[in-house]
């Protein structure tokens, strides 16, 4: 099973990283490979949410499980049903010391095509990656501007 992983040093605090990376609701806003989240309910720490994702432009689109962990910053998930056969991962902010902070996403997937997944999970592998570090990046931004 692919997986990839990506993270990024940011310079702000903790706490306002943590708030970033979970308001997943704000993304499309300042995400460019991002066309939409919608979270559908939210009750004891876990959350269904409505992804639409532009990924080497094709649209993928899944409803993922989000379990928040306050006190290890950590946001769990799981595609529930979508366009790819397993979808899985996490979000993770770590402090570094001072106004800094280290953002980890974590993501293992399945494409669903297993004759040729020999071909298509490195491409999409590839892409996930450049969509993740994209991600990061965008938070990253919103975070040093505001």
């Amino acid at each position: 099973m692919p997986h990839v992983e990506v993270n990024l040093q940011i310079k702000a605090p903790v706490e306002e990283t943590w708030r970033a990376v979970t308001r997943l609701e704000d993304y499309a806003a300042y995400m460019e490979n991002v066309e939409s989240v919608t979270v559908k309910g939210e009750a004891h720490g876990k959350r269904l949410s409505e992804w639409s994702v532009l990924l080497k432009g094709s649209v993928l689109e899944w409803v993922e499980e989000d379990q928040l962990d306050e006190a290890t910053r950590t946001m769990t998930f799981h595609q529930i049903s979508g366009d790819l056969d397993r979808f899985s991962g996490y979000w993770r902010v770590d402090p570094q010391g001072g106004d800094a902070s280290l953002v980890t996403f974590s993501v293992d997937f399945e494409i669903g095509i297993p004759l040729l997944a020999d071909m298509l999970n490195p491409v999409a592998a590839k892409a996930l990656r450049e969509n993740s570090d994209q991600m990061l990046r965008a938070i990253e931004r919103r975070l040093v501007v505001s």
